[in-house]
């Protein structure tokens, strides 16, 4: 040690010391008699370890991506007999990823993951333990972002299934067998906090995987249910697309002459409701089926576009009643009708209308009028009605030559209807 020191004098002391104590394990281990290569018993029966993690944290929840990134404790235990040394007090021996590097371990690895890496801040977070009996403690911290089929059809409003999966890649069922350590208690967690996300349940479970070319596998299950918190998409899609739609009710209390302003009024909730779905499209995946948000959003925008068509009726309805009152002569030659739509673009009722002027009667224009046939009804009698039943053909060109009355109807019909559509949809959803 002397000579290595004045030979290399930029050697520290704790240096030297730490690798005259890891040569020292070494010898203890007796690593250098043995094949590590190969597991522990190799030719025999499958060697059993067990498994337990610690969730640390779920960083996050990829809805576009479909993902999820957790950061985990995960210990193997498992005995290798070759690694036994003797020991008077029988205590344990720590080593770090050193000597991890020298011995056999099993080789778990994470179903469908996307990317994963060890810790090493500030050095690898790997930690080894041998026991005297040759028991092994092995400890890594790892953050893996693994996927999550999630299923959007009741979105926002859903509960989502993930599960991270652990096997062995190289060692089936015939030299491996991964198995739960504790059981149920396997599987810990610290605090979690998400902020779209309440935790309903953590729970292990197992099972096994086939491959057609290499056999059957250990798998075990690190399953987490996700429930949705509502309250962020109330505040940014239910919400606004609720005052949309009622915004656009405003038009039907302003005068169906005003065309700027419930065009403009029209056009403006169109709009904005085609920003909102758009936003709310661009944070989803491209699924081929509809969601709940969907079904939510484009019945809102077919009331609001329902808006606009309801006043182009009443504004083509006021056109053709006025139309017909120019034709009849209710209104005055002197009116002039193109420049009265120009205005405000449809047609005016309420128009002083002068009295035309007698035409002189000739015998060409004199009309005999005949005389109304005798009924053989007898009139009326005081205190009786007539009741007079409308067809529906009459009723609706009765509200075509009052076209105002469309507005009047409007503003129960929208709203009950909208009412209506949002009892079923949370009574479905929620």
């Amino acid at each position: 040690l002397w000579s290595v020191l004045f030979f290399n004098p930029n050697i520290s002391l704790c240096m030297l010391f730490t690798k005259s104590l890891l040569i020292k394990s070494e010898q203890l281990l007796r690593i250098e008699d043995h094949d590590f290569a190969m597991r522990p018993g190799f030719g025999g029966s499958a060697i059993p370890v067990g498994i337990d993690v610690q969730v640390e944290s779920i960083d996050s929840i990829s809805e576009v991506n479909m993902d999820f990134t957790m950061t985990l404790y995960l210990r193997h235990y498992w005995q290798d007999d070759r690694l036994a040394f003797p020991s008077s007090n029988n205590k344990s021996r720590t080593f770090d990823a050193r000597l991890v590097k020298k011995i056999w371990v099993p080789d778990v690895f994470f179903v469908h993951s996307k990317r994963s890496f060890i810790h090493d801040t500030t050095m690898e977070n790997i930690m080894l333990r041998v026991y005297p009996d040759g028991n092994i403690l092995y400890s890594v911290r790892i953050t893996v972002t693994a996927l999550c089929s999630m299923d959007f059809s009741r979105f926002p409003l859903d509960t989502q299934n993930c599960s991270l999966e652990l096997e062995s890649y190289a060692y089936n069922e015939n030299d491996l067998m991964l198995y739960w350590k504790n059981g149920n208690d396997s599987l810990r967690t610290d605090e979690i906090a998400l902020s779209q996300f309440f935790i309903e349940e953590f729970h292990p479970s197992f099972g096994l995987a086939f491959y057609s070319s290499t056999g059957w596998y250990n798998r075990l299950y690190i399953n987490f249910i996700l429930r949705r918190h509502i309250f962020f998409f109330m505040l940014q899609t239910y919400f606004p697309t609720m005052l949309m739609v009622m915004l656009s009710w405003v038009s039907f209390w302003i005068d169906r002459r005003a065309v700027p302003a419930r065009v403009s009024l029209g056009i403006t909730t169109v709009l904005t409701m085609s920003t909102i779905i758009t936003g709310v499209s661009a944070s989803m995946p491209q699924v081929s089926y509809v969601k709940a948000v969907d079904i939510y959003l484009w019945a809102s925008f077919l009331f609001v576009f329902l808006s606009v068509i309801e006043y182009a009726a009443v504004n083509y309805f006021t056109t053709v009643e006025e139309m017909k009152k120019l034709q009849k002569g209710k209104l005055p030659v002197s009116y002039d009708a193109t420049q009265a739509m120009a205005y405000d673009g449809c047609f005016h009722d309420d128009i002083d209308v002068s009295p035309f002027p007698e035409l002189p009667t000739t015998p060409s224009t004199t009309r005999t009028i005949p005389p109304r046939a005798s009924s053989t009804e007898p009139p009326p009698t005081e205190g009786t009605r007539l009741w007079r039943k409308r067809s529906v053909g009459k009723n609706i060109r009765f509200i075509m030559s009052n076209s105002y009355m469309i507005d009047s109807y409007s503003r129960i019909i929208f709203p009950v209807a909208y009412l209506l559509f949002n009892i079923i949809y949370w009574c479905i959803y929620s």
